[in-house]
């Protein structure tokens, strides 16, 4: 039953590029099941954390954990096969392909049906649009499908960076509600990097801020929420 509460684990971790440190000395956990949120300033190196566990930086000192397999190593795709759904900034969709190629793109041989059924119930818009190009998607859609591409994967762990970016707040509701129905639903654990700081302090049960690179808390969401000053020291609160 060990892969009941397979966890993503960032272990002392400090990153960078070209020798140059942008985040240092994290630890971090993402359990099955578990909303763990990611926030701090523009530059603070929240992007970088996450292409890290995907190993798409430089990984400088300590390890990424997989559960409890050390994944520090391994190429992008096989960290895919072994569990981490990706979806980065800027919507990583195929605009020529239509809605339904764009998934069935993503099965890596799994039967399709029972993925693409999966994807549709989460997205139902996704499956009145399943024969429009990519490119005739709106932005929220466009999002949407990013997100289920990444689902039929079917990840132990979802990465997700920026997903809210550029949307209008009624969408960027419907995506966040689909998101937790996702993880309330399916037992993934989700790593969420987002702007609006009040959508990731709803969403998660933990959070870890980053300060320059430096965490400079994690705890529960609530927790600091009610620490104010750290909050406005260190996002300059951007409301959403």
């Amino acid at each position: 039953m060990a892969h009941s509460h397979i966890e993503l684990q960032f272990d002392d971790v400090t990153v960078g590029y070209a020798g140059a440190p942008v985040v240092q000395g994290l630890t971090l956990t993402v359990r099955q099941g578990e909303r763990v949120g990611l926030i701090g300033r523009n530059g603070a190196g929240k992007t970088t954390t996450l292409a890290c566990a995907m190993g798409l930086t430089q990984l400088q000192k300590g390890a990424i954990r997989l559960g409890g397999a050390n994944i520090s190593d391994m190429p992008t795709y096989q960290r895919s096969r072994a569990g981490l759904g990706y979806v980065p900034q800027g919507r990583d969709i195929f605009p020529s392909l239509s809605v339904e190629e764009n998934l069935l793109s993503a099965l890596q041989g799994r039967p399709a049906t029972a993925a693409l059924d999966k994807a549709y119930g989460l997205f139902p818009r996704l499956h009145e649009r399943r024969r429009n190009g990519g490119n005739q998607l709106s932005g929220g859609e466009q999002q949407m499908l990013a997100v289920a591409r990444a689902l039929v994967g079917e990840p132990r762990i979802l990465l997700l960076d920026e997903p809210l970016e550029g949307l209008a707040p009624k969408v960027r509701d419907e995506l966040m509600a689909a998101i937790d129905q996702l993880c309330a639903t399916t037992g993934v654990g989700c790593l969420l990097v987002e702007q609006h700081v009040d959508v990731v302090l709803d969403f998660s049960q933990r959070v870890v801020l980053l300060e320059r690179g430096v965490p400079v808390f994690s705890g529960e969401s609530r927790a600091l929420r009610q620490d104010v000053q750290l909050l406005n020291r260190a996002i300059g609160l951007e409301k959403a």
